[in-house]
């Protein structure tokens, strides 16, 4: 790819920048106002309709196959002149490979849209798979997971994003421009062979992630990200392998970087996805991640990254195999929903808690043996 944007300051943030490119692409053609329609695969991350509807574009979803990929007949159906980019991510969300993903590429470029591909999954491609040539125009690459940043809790998080020729003229202030043997930083306003976008963000970058980015990066090496990739997978099929038996897997086949789950196999045992993670909290393993993607019922997502040794799966496995029996035998439904019992927060009503948050602690004026707080804690 022929440009870097350094300064997007998460994933989210990068789709806006890559978006951002593409609007001022078309702006610069001419077509701005003509090509409205964003296409998003149903599997795509949630910020992408979402970033791509704060941007003023109209989102058309696109259906999946019985094989868990995009629909490629219902994609050729949706292009046409309105159509502006399409927001896929590769492997999807179902931790599957868009196998047909070039395609995709040649049908979208020859209807005159551009190409945004999320990055979020890179570490089941890296050192694999060059972006470039499947015919990306953009993609961020989200350094957690792929990069060793930490992933979740709110940061920190960075979004570097790349661009194609067809959108290195946009991309965002500043530029590292050579000038003869010698480098500057152009800052906003300065001339250099392209428009600029402007500025994202008042900084360059988030530099302590970048900094620890680059260390994982040099200390692997090339064969060394193509062994990240190759773990990452092998882990995720292994889990996959280990748990088919008992629980059910939302696709047949092997998987990429996450191995996923429906709740079929939990059929008349009264325990839910939610009873189930929660339960898994007992166990001493934060829940994967739930309902997600909402392409599949009750779905179970499952990401061991390439650094979990094979013993701490095997654990994970047998934790995982013996809730399962548990959850089977249809009389341990009121534990699971009473679960966890032994965190330091026993479980909440998330649905009250996002709806009417309680954001100012107040001492209790109840006397301490009714005080519901410390009932609870009891």
């Amino acid at each position: 790819m022929p440009a870097v944007a350094m300064s997007p300051a998460a994933g989210a943030h990068g789709e806006m920048c890559g978006m951002m490119a593409i609007a001022a692409a078309l702006e610069a053609k001419g077509e701005r106002a003509q090509r409205k329609t964003v296409l998003a695969p149903e599997s795509a991350h949630g910020t992408n309709p979402a970033t791509a509807a704060a941007l003023g574009f109209t989102v058309k979803p696109i259906p999946a196959n019985e094989r868990g990929r995009v629909d490629l007949a219902a994609l050729k159906a949706a292009l046409g002149p309105d159509v502006a980019a399409i927001m896929l991510t590769n492997p999807n969300t179902c931790g599957l490979f868009e196998g047909e993903i070039v395609e995709i590429s040649k049908a979208v470029h020859a209807a005159g849209a551009y190409f945004y591909c999320d990055g979020a999954n890179f570490n089941a491609i890296v050192g694999r798979v060059r972006p470039g040539d499947l015919g990306i125009d953009c993609m961020h690459i989200n350094l957690h997971k792929t990069l060793s940043t930490p992933h979740g809790g709110g940061g920190p998080g960075a979004g570097p994003v790349v661009l194609s020729a067809a959108l290195a003229p946009y991309a965002p202030y500043p530029w590292i421009v050579k000038d003869g043997e010698k480098w500057r930083v152009a800052e906003d306003g300065a001339k250099v062979e392209g428009t600029p976008l402007g500025r994202l963000k008042a900084f360059h970058g988030q530099m302590g992630m970048f900094t620890r980015a680059l260390a994982y990066i040099m200390s692997h090496g090339a064969d060394g990200l193509k062994q990240v990739a190759e773990d990452a997978v092998l882990n995720a099929n292994y889990v996959m392998a280990a748990l088919k038996d008992v629980m059910s897997p939302a696709f047949e086949g092997p998987c990429m970087h996450e191995a996923l789950f429906d709740d079929s196999f939990l059929k008349d045992t009264g325990v839910s996805t939610l009873d189930f993670a929660k339960a898994m909290i007992d166990e001493g393993y934060h829940p994967m991640t739930m309902y997600f993607p909402l392409v599949v019922h009750g779905a179970m997502l499952i990401e061991p990254t390439e650094s979990v040794a094979k013993e701490d799966l095997d654990q994970f496995i047998g934790a995982l195999r013996s809730l399962t029996a548990r959850a089977k035998t249809g009389t341990a439904a009121e534990a699971f929903k009473a679960a966890p019992l032994y965190a330091p927060r026993r479980r909440l009503d998330e649905t009250l808690a996002a709806r009417k948050p309680i954001l100012r602690w107040k001492p209790s004026n109840n006397p301490p043996e009714t005080d519901p707080l410390k009932q609870a804690a009891e």
